[in-house]
């Protein structure tokens, strides 16, 4: 198995939304309700790119899954703090995919400055259900989050509620005087990526 962990461009967004949909449409994993369109997700792709990396892995060719991050905060004050959202396509799970596309991520983004990441994640309320497990809260675990934070009952998709937890894990040092962020556009992502 040849795995290839490389930046995503706007011509994977096809791919990427086929992955996704099934976790929009099969799962509370996502709590949107309708698949985005091709056009709104090739937005997304470029917006991030804009900023933050957006990495793929494909395995023989075939694009297995992708991790990516979002601005934490709006205000000045988050530079240095960013949001993972990670999937994993279906037939592909438990190949270490998830691991090796964080430990490439962390690499880049601790060359951009970022020394704190979050993760949203769904949480069964009481029991895992046919929608939701807890499989992501215990992967996020294992690489090294810890949960900081539960929002009770605050997302309601197929027909019951589903709370969220935000998970927390340091990877760059905390300065009294921080450097400043720096763009993704602007890393050489050739000393991370084959």
């Amino acid at each position: 198995m040849e795995v290839k962990i490389r930046v995503a461009t706007k011509n994977d967004a096809a791919a990427l939304l086929e992955i996704y949909s099934y976790y929009v449409k099969n799962t509370a994993i996502s709590f949107e309700y309708e698949v985005p369109s091709l056009l709104e997700f090739e937005n997304r792709i470029c917006t991030t790119l804009q900023n933050y990396p957006y990495l793929i892995a494909e395995i023989d060719g075939k694009i297995a899954g992708y991790v990516y991050v979002s601005r934490f905060g709006a205000r000045a004050a988050y530079d240095w703090v960013a949001e993972t959202s990670i999937y994993i396509h279906k037939d592909f799970h438990r190949k270490g995919l998830g691991k090796l596309l964080y430990q490439k991520l962390e690499e880049i983004l601790s060359k951009q400055n970022v020394t704190n990441l979050y993760a949203g994640i769904a949480d069964p309320i009481e029991n895992e259900d046919e929608y939701l497990t807890r499989n992501s809260e215990r992967f996020h675990s294992a690489t090294g989050y810890k949960t900081v934070a539960r929002f009770s009952s605050c997302g309601y998709k197929f027909g019951r509620w589903y709370s969220l937890i935000y998970m927390e894990k340091i990877i760059s040092e905390h300065k009294t005087k921080m450097a400043n962020f720096i763009p993704f556009s602007k890393i050489n992502t050739k000393d991370f990526l084959d």
